[in-house]
């Protein structure tokens, strides 16, 4: 490789990765409060929190990468633009054509991982998500309790408190239970208890020489009736995540593209589109970066992130279109993506070219 096309391919890709990165720092905290809501409610325990944040970002790498590699070479071309140096190539003979291998040393790698992980990674990071808090789910420690604080149960007016667990989380001490049902309380205090499961959903949690008081909710009635007990066993409420093999977002794309419904064949396009569009907007980049030497660069890329908004709502669009029957399978997402790399191809071979003189 030419010393011109090494410089060319540093600056280029110092100008994406340093974009990278700072999308994923915005992108984390985006998916941290994601992560957060389901733990505050109970679909998923604290300490799966940062494999469950990581395996989130995996799956928003479809839509960050083509974002970074448009916005990296906007940077780039800019900056060479601002300093002059764009027009001191095109002075020996350096157009965009010249610029092309370059380009193409930065981009054909992007747009293969962007396709890695769109049609593999991200469809298997949400399906082993799922399968983790499905499996975790089936055990009360990591379905969210934890010693000396308050849990509420899901899909119930009620509260569980254990003071103690053992490490594998299979016995309990001091446990209470605040249930709420038919205009009555139920209080179920215990010194012992364990969980175990009736088939693969119904989960039981034993007590074992403890007492329980039933009475109203009102205030003024006295109808209160108190029972100690030996054994008994507390049916908890079921945790029904859907079927980890069944939804269309973790199913593999080869799976979907034997499938003959709508919605996998939406799914599959949405997976088609993101490295296609990246191709498409890192073409983009060049011809919108042309600039003369002084002036800001920021209004570009700008120019840019509202182009790539637009791309990706289309893309939502034509998924939920897809999926609902409003445009047939056989078009897909190809009425977006092929006029849009349409577009990007005549913008880049056009650029640099003189225009017609005019009288």
């Amino acid at each position: 490789m030419k010393t011109l096309d090494k410089y060319l391919v540093r600056e280029f890709l110092q100008s994406v990765f340093a974009a990278l990165v700072v999308l994923l720092m915005v992108m984390v905290g985006a998916a941290f409060m994601d992560v957060l809501r389901d733990i505050a409610t109970g679909r998923m325990p604290a300490g799966m929190m940062f494999a469950q944040l990581g395996l989130v970002m995996i799956g928003w790498m479809p839509l960050i990468l083509p974002l970074a590699l448009m916005l990296g070479l906007l940077l780039a071309m800019s900056r060479l633009y601002r300093d002059a140096e764009m027009p001191v190539l095109a002075s020996v003979g350096v157009g965009p054509r010249r610029l092309l291998g370059p380009l193409l040393a930065v981009i054909a790698p992007m747009v293969v991982v962007i396709a890695l992980c769109s049609l593999w990674l991200a469809p298997w990071s949400d399906r082993y998500g799922r399968a983790m808090v499905k499996e975790a789910n089936r055990n009360m420690l990591i379905a969210g309790l934890e010693p000396g604080k308050f849990t509420q149960l899901p899909g119930s007016d009620g509260v569980v408190y254990v003071g103690d667990m053992t490490a594998d989380g299979s016995r309990f001490r001091r446990v209470f239970i605040y249930r709420e049902k038919k205009g009555r309380m139920d209080v179920t205090t215990s010194s012992d208890g364990t969980i175990w499961l009736d088939g693969s959903r119904a989960r039981y949690l034993r007590l074992t020489d403890g007492f329980e008081v039933e009475g109203p909710l009102g205030p003024g009635a006295l109808d209160y009736r108190l029972l100690h007990y030996k054994t008994n066993d507390v049916k908890m409420p079921d945790r029904d995540n859907g079927d980890v093999d069944d939804h269309i977002q973790g199913q593999p794309t080869a799976t979907l593209l034997a499938a003959p419904t709508r919605e996998a064949k939406a799914e599959l396009h949405w997976r088609i589109a993101p490295p296609l569009v990246a191709l498409a907007l890192a073409l983009l980049a060049i011809p919108l970066s042309r600039s003369p030497p002084r002036q800001a660069r920021y209004g570009r890329i700008v120019t840019g992130v509202i182009g790539y908004l637009v791309a990706v709502q289309l893309m939502l669009l034509g998924k939920q279109w897809l999926g609902n029957g409003k445009i047939p399978i056989t078009l897909g997402l190809w009425w977006l993506v092929i006029p849009l790399l349409a577009l990007a191809f005549w913008f880049y071979f056009r650029d640099g070219r003189p225009g017609k003189l005019r009288r």
